[in-house]
């Protein structure tokens, strides 16, 4: 074997790699190949960090498991949204794995992972730690983690979202225009709350950490 290639190896194998991220790079800021596939950076941020204002989702530390999932259901109108269904149904298969790992790898914000166990006060806190059981409502922690981390790929993060995401999640589970749960979990719970209810575990976990999604 010649060693004196080695070096031109590593090289060449180093170049693919950059390569590579910086065409998972260009899926985010320039779009996918199908000029249907909108820059996500439009909507979601430099980094990934969301819009609270205008209701777009953090999706830095997400599970890409959890955001391929949601791109196959905007594709196929499991998941209804005007904005994300042409743009999910115009990425190849191969531009959403690359998107979604590399917005998986970003860090998630700080939090305190509150649980179960914690005192409670105020409407919010007591549905997020205690749940509304006489309506069969679990708490949303017994899902979605202590303090709302996320749990695998089926329960994502609440604690970073911005109140004006969550509720419209919540809003588009009583509606049916979001019906991609197994068993409809959500939809149930998000028929039992209230509006009041709503905005107010909204605001909870949003208020967890210093900055939600884009504030």
């Amino acid at each position: 074997m010649n060693v004196s290639h080695w070096p031109l190896a590593g090289l060449l194998v180093t170049m693919a790699m950059h390569a590579q991220g910086a065409a998972t790079a260009a899926v985010y800021t320039q779009g996918g190949a199908n000029p249907a596939a909108m820059a996500c950076v439009t909507c979601h941020g430099a980094e990934g960090e969301g819009m609270a204002a205008a209701g777009f989702p953090r999706l830095a530390g997400l599970s890409a498991g959890y955001m391929k999932k949601q791109l196959a259901d905007f594709a196929s109108g499991e998941r209804a949204n005007p904005i994300m269904q042409p743009i999910a149904a115009a990425l190849s298969s191969e531009e959403a794995d690359a998107v979604t790992t590399m917005l998986a790898d970003k860090p998630r914000p700080a939090f305190e992972p509150i649980g179960r166990a914690a005192a409670v006060e105020g409407l919010g806190e007591t549905l997020a730690l205690r749940g509304a059981w006489e309506r069969n409502v679990p708490e949303c922690v017994a899902c979605h983690g202590p303090g709302g981390v996320g749990v695998g790929d089926s329960f994502p993060p609440l604690v970073g979202q911005s109140a004006q995401y969550l509720s419209s999640q919540l809003v588009a589970w009583q509606q049916g225009t979001r019906k991609n749960d197994p068993n409809d979990l959500m939809g149930h719970i998000a028929r039992s709350l209230t509006e009041e209810e709503v905005k107010a575990v909204s605001t909870y976990f949003a208020n967890l950490t210093e900055k939600g999604a884009g504030r």
